[in-house]
């Protein structure tokens, strides 16, 4: 049988394997574009699940080891691997409901839920992913006759790797490249970790060099960093970083607490779950935070620290200190909670990078701008914090990267507000989607509309290879610029200027209108203009061409034609 304290344990292991081979599964990204890249966003997303795990005593249930693993992927999950990741495990956590020890047969039916829950969750899956590792994984196991949980998961894992092995001539891509699907790569990992406990005893510990790199600064994930010489110990008014766990009665109101919360410090987080709401408040006062929330349910995973000391410890070894909120809850300190107004039917929330694209967002009437979107995968926890940042009964959410979409779909089981996500999977589709809401119509129409219009407009994006490719029958060199037309690799070049305006004037049609440039923030002012300005001078009389300065990473320019 497997125990709370195993499975705890297991998770673990499997979380510090993937976050050693981390750039390992990265790699294998066949596309050459910088990305959201697999391995670091499935590291991330189980990552998030350490801390809590950690704190688990050995007598936990496996429901317990389950659920706290569940709800912190969830919340945690970045890009879709991610997200498939976390709805994998979240599948142990039903299958695992109301148990103390875990069967061969429990394992079985986890399993099963997860990759039921993972399919369910993707519009088109594709064979010869991590979709396609998990369920050949799970049928395997389901015809075995083991009853030794030990003995269950060696069997899982060599199906998941011979899964894993076959994916290549599953995607003609992979067979290219020479190489395994990335996301099935990151899950065989996370499996194989597990099994190191289950048949060995042994816990992968996390390797100190691996785990640093894992980390991105605060810089790449949009949250602010502040060091001695902007702030004092003296500017921490709420000195203690207080959160734990309610396991909710059955009367037990989210929201008055979280207004009590509000009333009694700052930086305040709450996020709900299926029978648990998760607190992190910054306050002067922890003891009364905790006298309060007793009301609600009974109190687990506590944890008190001393900011002034935390402070002051960092000053002394010359380091910056981050804002609290923001290491302790990826992103969520970026942004204050607001109370639904009952007379505001309609807010919205962006996902972009580069301070002119959020100031054009802002400009169109968005609320709140999540600081995102290649390489920089927010997660479904940054999306809630800024959703419930705006205080509107219904929240449309644009993501704007194919990447992020599923991470926005995640937001509604947590947040407390209706969300509306429109799947814009470009920069471009996220402002014509703006352009096109109209305040008196539902929230069904508007969301129809906004993506029809949304859905006619051309991207083409302008980057560099990140790494020597063969793609598309082409050798791509590392450094090279590269030019894509709807997600889809179009040219090559090595002149910036160059590759631009050609590739803006072969996406022009006999019924375009308007093209926009939006240059990143890697190119001068000068050079942007003197590119917007070829592009007008290629493109056909007639269509009107305009520049903005968006200050994206990643991409020199993005092209918007309508």
């Amino acid at each position: 049988m497997m125990t709370g304290k195993l499975l705890r344990d297991c998770i673990l292991s499997g979380a510090h394997s993937l976050a050693n081979q981390r750039a390992r599964v990265d790699e294998l990204n066949v596309f050459p574009v910088p990305d959201g890249d697999t391995g670091t966003n499935m590291s991330m997303t189980i990552g998030a699940a350490v801390r809590e795990l950690e704190a688990l005593p050995d007598d936990c249930t496996v429901e317990t080891a389950a659920h706290v693993t569940a709800s912190a992927m969830l919340r945690g999950a970045r890009g879709n691997s991610g997200v498939i990741s976390s709805l994998l495990f979240r599948g142990f956590y039903k299958a695992l409901q109301g148990k103390r020890e875990a069967s061969a047969d429990d394992l079985k039916a986890a399993l099963k839920k997860g990759v039921e829950a993972a399919y369910k969750a993707v519009m088109k899956p594709t064979e010869g992913t991590m979709l396609t590792v998990a369920r050949v994984a799970s049928e395997q196991a389901e015809k075995a006759e083991a009853g030794d949980v030990a003995a269950l998961w060696q069997l899982v894992c060599d199906a998941a790797q011979q899964a894993l092995d076959h994916t290549p001539e599953q995607l003609p891509v992979l067979k290219k490249a020479g190489v395994v699907d990335a996301g099935g790569q990151g899950l065989v990992i996370i499996f194989n970790g597990m099994l190191s406990v289950l048949r060995d005893g042994v816990m992968i510990r996390p390797q100190e060099a691996a785990e640093k790199s894992a980390r991105p600064e605060a810089s790449s994930a949009g949250r602010g960093v502040f060091t001695d010489d902007l702030m004092t110990v003296e500017d921490i008014v709420n000195g203690y970083c207080t959160q734990f766990l309610v396991n909710k009665n059955p009367d037990a109101s989210c929201e008055k607490l979280r207004a009590f919360l509000e009333s009694n410090g700052d930086s305040v987080v709450v996020i709900e779950d299926d029978e648990v709401i998760n607190c992190h408040v910054h306050t002067k006062d922890p003891g009364k935070i905790i006298t309060h929330a007793l009301q609600y349910g009974y109190l687990t995973n506590f944890k008190i620290e001393n900011m002034h000391e935390q402070f002051l410890a960092r000053q002394k070894q010359g380091e910056g200190l981050r804002k609290q909120a923001a290491a302790e809850q990826s992103g969520a300190g970026e942004f204050t909670y607001a109370a639904v107004d009952p007379q505001r039917a309609y807010g919205f929330v962006a996902v972009a990078a580069g301070d002119g694209l959020r100031a054009v967002f802002e400009d169109l009437g968005v609320d709140a701008v999540v600081s995102g979107g290649q390489t920089m995968n927010p997660a479904t926890a940054d999306i809630v914090a800024a959703v419930q940042s705006v205080p509107a009964k219904t929240v449309f959410v644009l993501p704007n990267n194919k990447n992020i979409i599923m991470a926005a779909e995640q937001a509604k089981k947590i947040a407390d507000r209706a969300i509306v996500v429109l799947p814009t999977r470009t920069i471009p589709q996220g402002i014509t989607a703006m352009l096109n809401f109209d305040a008196d119509a539902d929230a069904d129409t508007n969301a129809v509309n906004m993506m029809q219009a949304a859905d006619r407009v051309a991207t083409g994006l302008v980057t560099f290879a990140a790494r020597d490719s063969d793609f598309d029958g082409r050798k791509i060199k590392k450094g090279e610029i590269l030019a894509l037309e709807n997600g889809k690799l179009a040219a090559t070049g090595t002149d910036i200027t160059k590759t631009t305006y050609r590739l803006a004037r072969s996406m022009c049609k006999k019924d375009t209108s308007f093209v926009t440039v939006i240059s990143g923030c890697d190119v001068s002012e000068e050079d942007a203009q003197r590119t917007a300005d070829l592009v007008q001078a290629k493109c056909p009389a007639g269509i009107e061409v305009t520049h903005i300065h968006g200050g994206q990473p990643v991409y020199y320019y993005m092209i918007s034609v309508e």
